[in-house]
């Protein structure tokens, strides 16, 4: 089904700002699997742009800008399904869409005010769950035919900067520009 709304979808997906994006967002996912699997209990959060993508966790240079490489040549190797994340924020995007539908729906049909929603509750809750679960392989896909591209093209890598910041609760965050160009 994604399959075929991607192909309905394609002259948008195709378009050079939205292929370059994805293929910059599918560099991210990768290079964050890379840091995975050298880091054990990595936290970092990512965020791509046409001129490429942000990390933000405490990572240094070094480990960056090896793992944005290797993930570079993985996916030139074929490994396109590193273009694919399970933490994305598609997947977020998908649960929480399917999530409120999944409410909506369960409270269809509700007349007499709070009562009927407590009584409404557990089949709500039900399909919530069910909704939950379905994200995780919609968001995937999602991924894999809108968000991301695993063929990375001419993209290269062309520079990576760290900054230091403050994040939101006043601690140090170390976030990492990595820049591209090509896609």
């Amino acid at each position: 089904m994604f399959q075929s709304l991607a192909e309905v979808a394609r002259p948008v997906l195709d378009t050079d700002v939205v292929r370059r994006v994805r293929r910059v967002h599918g560099l991210e996912h990768a290079t964050v699997h890379v840091l995975s699997g050298q880091i054990k209990r990595l936290s970092i959060a990512g965020r791509s742009d046409p001129e490429g993508f942000w990390l933000a966790g405490d990572v240094t240079t070094e480990q960056v800008e090896r793992a944005a490489h290797e993930a570079l040549d993985r996916m030139r190797a074929g490994e396109h399904d590193l273009a694919v994340h399970p933490n994305c924020g598609t997947s977020l995007l998908a649960t929480g869409a399917l999530t409120s539908l999944a409410a909506v729906v369960g409270s269809v049909g509700v007349r007499r005010g709070a009562l009927d929603y407590v009584n409404r509750f557990s089949t709500v809750m039900l399909l919530m769950m069910g909704a939950v679960i379905l994200s995780r392989p919609v968001g995937l896909q999602l991924q894999e035919h809108f968000t991301t591209l695993g063929e990375p093209g001419d993209l290269e890598i062309v520079g990576v900067q760290r900054r230091e910041t403050t994040g939101p609760f006043g601690n140090p965050l170390v976030v990492h520009r990595i820049s591209t160009i090509g896609g």
